[in-house]
């Protein structure tokens, strides 16, 4: 589960500089959806200001303002005093990764955990749709590259695990979209967003079972 460089897997591939696991503080700051897009459009297009992240949320300036000195406070955002002035405030992201994998922290924080995971969901969602909106302006090559698939498997917990650690190995063989990786990239490689998604159907009967 994502924003933009979010997970809610603390095993992922990506752990180490620049990630952080979310512990309760942290889980209880991401607890708001406009927090969670915030933190993502830092991630992903780098530091900006309220009134311009605002205008990409649909939200006024000074709800862009409160919510960006709490995610500071949290440790999520900080600052750029190398951009701002005494009128205007620059933000930038603190870490490039977030993880959230915490069976007994999604106990003890029920209701942050569930609004954290509805608030990737949504983004998710909203970056697909943005993504089938454009297609028809795409470059044909990029058109031909864009897939969305669903594939019905019938796994144990464990094979799940599994078939996680295998996914995330591919993943790690490619390019990840940082600034030093963009620099070095090759000609014509431009930003992919990879979003997979693990959905148990524990109650989901066998195919043939069902009953009329």
């Amino acid at each position: 589960m994502t924003t933009d460089d979010a997970s809610d897997r603390s095993d992922a591939p990506a752990t180490g500089e620049g990630s952080v696991v979310l512990d309760a503080k942290g889980l209880r700051a991401l607890a708001h959806p406009v927090r969670v897009r915030l933190v993502g459009l830092l991630g992903k297009h780098g530091p900006s200001t309220a009134t311009r992240l605002a205008e990409r949320l649909g939200v006024n300036s000074g709800t862009a303002s409160y919510h960006l000195r709490q995610l500071g406070a949290a440790g999520f955002v900080e600052e750029d005093t190398e951009r701002g002035n005494a009128r205007e405030r620059w933000w930038r992201s603190v870490h490039r990764t977030i993880w959230f994998n915490d069976p007994e922290l999604t106990e003890q924080e029920p209701e942050a955990a569930l609004a954290y995971q509805q608030s990737v969901a949504a983004i998710h969602t909203l970056r697909t749709q943005q993504a089938v909106n454009g297609l028809r302006t795409m470059d044909r090559a990029w058109r031909n590259a864009f897939d969305m698939s669903d594939w019905a498997l019938r796994l144990t917990p464990e094979e799940t695990a599994t078939l996680y650690e295998e996914l995330a190995e591919v993943i790690t063989r490619y390019r990840r979209d940082t600034p030093e990786a963009a620099a070095g990239a090759p000609e014509g490689a431009e930003r992919v967003g990879l979003i997979t998604h693990i959905l148990p159907e524990p109650e989901a009967p066998a195919p043939g079972t069902e009953t009329r």
